[in-house]
């Protein structure tokens, strides 16, 4: 006989089957980067903005959906000197030249090129 419970009524009869098991919802492990982790990312600098930051390389934390744009914006904010190179820097991700409007992910190298003299 099947679990449940049974009502009869002199002109009904009702079978309710048990309850359900409540719903158990996983967790993400801690090596699942959540849909709302920051988005680490690498920053290579060359020429002015080598020079004004003073190292090669920068790691960044970036919320998600963050574009080269921001980076740029970011890097700007800290810099103010460097603000008169933004209209003329070129913007690569991953060894490949993007838009500013390029979307970002967690991992991705960003270049930012301003124009460079020299031999």
């Amino acid at each position: 006989m099947p679990q449940g419970t049974f009502y009869s009524l002199p002109s009904l009869s009702i079978f309710l089957p048990p309850a359900p098991l409540p719903l158990q919802l996983s967790t993400p492990s801690p090596s699942t980067p959540s849909p709302m982790s920051p988005l680490a990312i690498t920053v290579k600098l060359f020429a002015a903005y080598q020079e004004a930051y003073g190292v090669p390389e920068l790691t960044l934390q970036l919320p998600e959906g963050a574009t080269v744009a921001a980076v740029c914006d970011r890097l700007l904010a800290e810099h103010p000197e460097l603000e008169r190179w933004r209209d003329v820097t070129r913007f690569g991700v991953n060894l490949q030249f993007v838009a500013a409007d390029t979307p970002l992910q967690s991992g991705d190298e960003v270049v930012l090129i301003p124009p460079v003299s020299g031999g």
